[in-house]
Parts: structure tokens; sequence; C-alpha cells
């Protein structure tokens, strides 16, 4: 699908790496940052804006700025932009107001995704990115896998004829939905966003993005089925560490964290649970972050809210037909999808893709090598490519090198809020063009 940007983005950049300032040094934005620390030739981090001193610490040739506003603050002093671009990574419901000002100060902006956790806020990102005429790029990272291309591919070949519809499969896996949803920075809408925009605003555009067709209409139902509290079991406390049912539940965050603490490091996902983990030594430390914080606690006995199972059926432009399913509970990997088409069909696993072909009866199987599936090993080789697409298009001038562009990821964000809306209503709703 061609970008919805111009192809030329102002005057190409000769002579030095991009510079890039970065709004949020938390898990996302350094993953970003680590694949330009690691080509110093294309680009460096010249900035970096977040409150917290040991997250700035961790880009540390960079300047650091309190918050995106600092950062606005020192631009308007500077006569002009400190960088080229900028890369904003704060929690979903602070990614408008340093967009928006920061577009306007001459920025090009690349943004994590979703935009924003309404409508409105998603509309005036959009509009107002056009209006400054500043590259735009939303994180849409499955856009940019080698998996994906594949697929893509397939489609684009004509190979499975006209395509009839898709069946698309998100396993968030049961820790993972725990860690994350349950116990962590994403576990209710007031705080972040609904789950079909903080997770599976994702596939919502990588079904439009494979296809190549709108989504025109969605029908949806989904709840926050298990992890409530009359469905704990008996016995269980406030806490994991003092709960003397904890060996038997599949939740048990001394489960999860001790293991993954000795195993990573103290990498994803112990540093969400502690900052101050740096290896497998440090149990101590860990002990005292499940006993006196969030990603301790009792996943039935916890203030969530988000669904932890939800589909969507979906007409997509052209009359095919798809249909997502967003659940809990599975093993956490790598999305499933089932193509079907008048001349073949397709399945993925997110590493090879198996193509039927009618005409002949011949299958072939493509296997793209990727692995890891999810934001802690890079979204199989997506999180790089996203942040070599931007700082090409940059570099460039040249900005079809962004695939999730202002217009295409609008029509993802507004397919998922008519998905809530049928969802809460039990209507079918249709999405509108723009």
């Amino acid at each position: 699908m061609a970008t919805d940007q111009t192809s030329t983005g102002g005057t190409p950049i000769e002579g030095r790496p991009v510079r890039i300032a970065l709004v949020g040094a938390g898990n996302r934005g350094l993953t970003y940052a680590a694949w330009i620390r690691d080509h110093p030739e294309r680009a460096r981090i010249v900035a970096v804006a977040d409150p917290r001193p040991q997250a700035r610490a961790a880009v540390p040739s960079a300047t650091g700025y309190g918050d995106w506003r600092e950062l606005l603050a020192a631009t308007a002093a500077n006569g002009g932009p400190l960088a080229d671009g900028v890369i904003v990574a704060t929690q979903d419901r602070a990614h408008a107001e340093p967009v928006l000002a920061l577009a306007r100060a001459g920025y090009a902006v690349m943004t994590e995704k979703p935009l924003a956790p309404t409508e409105a806020e998603c509309r005036a990102i959009v509009e107002g990115v056009e209006a400054a005429g500043v590259p735009f790029a939303v994180c849409h990272v499955m856009r940019y896998t080698p998996y994906t291309d594949l697929v893509k591919s397939v489609v684009d070949s004509g190979v499975l004829g006209t395509v009839t519809g898709l069946d698309h499969l998100e396993p968030v896996g049961w820790w993972h939905y725990a860690h994350s949803y349950v116990r962590g920075p994403w576990r209710r809408e007031d705080l972040s966003s609904p789950m079909i925009l903080a997770k599976s605003s994702h596939d919502l555009d990588w079904i439009a993005y494979v296809t190549g067709r709108r989504i025109e209409t969605v029908a949806s139902f989904g709840s926050l089925a298990h992890f409530r509290p009359e469905n704990a079991p008996a016995g269980a406390t406030a806490t994991c560490l003092d709960c003397p049912v904890e060996p038997d539940c599949p939740y048990s965050a001394p489960k999860l964290y001790y293991p993954a603490l000795r195993t990573t490091g103290g990498a994803w996902p112990i540093d969400h649970v502690t900052e101050h983990a740096a290896g497998p030594q440090d149990e101590a430390v860990l002990t005292e972050a499940l006993r006196t914080g969030p990603y301790g606690r009792c996943v039935y006995r916890a203030d969530n809210d988000v669904v932890d199972n939800q589909v969507v059926a979906m007409r997509l432009s052209g009359g095919a037909t798809a249909v997502f399913t967003m659940t809990a509970f599975t093993e956490q990997t790598h999305r499933r999808t089932r193509i079907f088409g008048s001349h073949g069909w397709l399945r993925g696993d997110g590493e090879r893709v198996t193509v039927h072909d009618f005409r002949d009866d011949t299958v072939q199987v493509h296997d793209v090598g990727t692995s890891g599936s999810n934001a802690a090993d890079g979204h199989g080789g997506g999180d790089a490519v996203l942040v070599e697409s931007f700082v090409t298009a940059l570099a460039t001038g040249d900005r079809s090198h962004i695939r999730s562009g202002p217009v295409e990821s609008l029509g993802s964000h507004l397919a998922a809020f008519a998905a809530e809306r049928s969802r809460h209503r039990g209507t079918v709703e249709t999405v509108p063009p723009r």
C-alpha cells in the first residue's frame, strides 16, 4: 500500500548523521534509541527529554531535558529545532500534546501507537501534523517486519486470486497479559486506552495493510472474563508473596519474575517491576518490589478493567470479510493468520508462510527465519526497520520510506473506536473513511 504522505519530505541531509531527539526514555524509547546508537554513521540522539534522571542517563551522549516542554523551550531559544526529528515514546495518554507542539516547532515526528485514547485527539494529531507539513510516522511496527513483507508479497502477487476473507489471532499470552494488562501500566482504560487500541491497533492496521483493503464495517464482542475478584481461588490473598495458594496459580508473580530475573539479568519484564535490579544477584531488590509494588498483586484483586478477550468481525472494501481475535489465554507467541482467496489460501505463523495454490494443488512453504514476537525482542525485526525507515526518510527527503503515515494510521484507529462502540452497544458500526 502506498504511503499517504507526499514523496518528498524536504531537503536531503548531506554530510552528517540525522539528529534525533527522544521524548520518553522508557522501554520503547530506549529500544528505538538502541538502533541509533548502533548506527552512529546514520543517526545520533542529540537530546533526551524524560522526568527521570536515571532514564536520561541511559542516553549519555544526549543533552538532557526534564520533559518535552523544556525541549520545546530550548528549541525556541535556539531559534529552531535542535534535531531533524523527534521520537515521542511517552505513555498512551501523553502523545497528543508533545506531538502537536513539536510538529509545529518544525520537528519531523515518529510517535508510539496508539496515537491517542480518543477519536478527537487522534484527528487533532493528524490534522496538526498535516498542517505543519512535517514527516510523520506512527510505530505500527508490524508493517515493517520481514514476515509482513513476505505475506504482503504473496497477496500482491495474485497467487491467491481475489482475497475473500482473513482470520487473524493475537495470542497475547497468559503471563504477558497478567504482567502488562492486569498489573502493569495498560491495565485500566483511564490510565492508558482500551485493549483494542493499547495492544491490538497493530493488528487492525496490519489487516488493512497486507490486504490493501480499508476496514469499512465492524461488529465486536469482548469482556473482562477471568481476572475478576469472584474468580479468585479460595484462600487467595491480596499479594502473591503471602498467598497460600500461590504455588498452584498460573499467574503467580514469583513464578514469573524470579526465573525472568535469572535469565534476563534485569531486562524486560524485570525493568518494569523495579529499576534497581541489575542482575541475577538482586533477588532481594525484586522481592521488595513485589511486596510493595503493583507487580506482586493478586491478578484477581487488582484494579484492572481492560478486556481479556475480544473478537472483531469486519467487512473490508471490495466485499472481503475478516475476523480478528485477541485473547490472553494462550502462550505468548507470534500472531497466526489465514488468508482465503479464490485461487488459493495462505497460513502464516509469524516465521513461515504456507501457500496452497488451488490451480495445480501445490503447496509452498516460505520461511523468513525471524524470531521474537514481542517488544522485548524487537517485534520480529519490525522495531529496527521502523527506525531505519524514519531515519532514511529524513536523510533522503523521501517520505515514501515511511509505511505508517498519518492518514493510514488514523484508519486503523477509527476502526478500533468503532469496534469499541460496537462492543459496548451491541451494534454493527460503520468506520468513517476519514
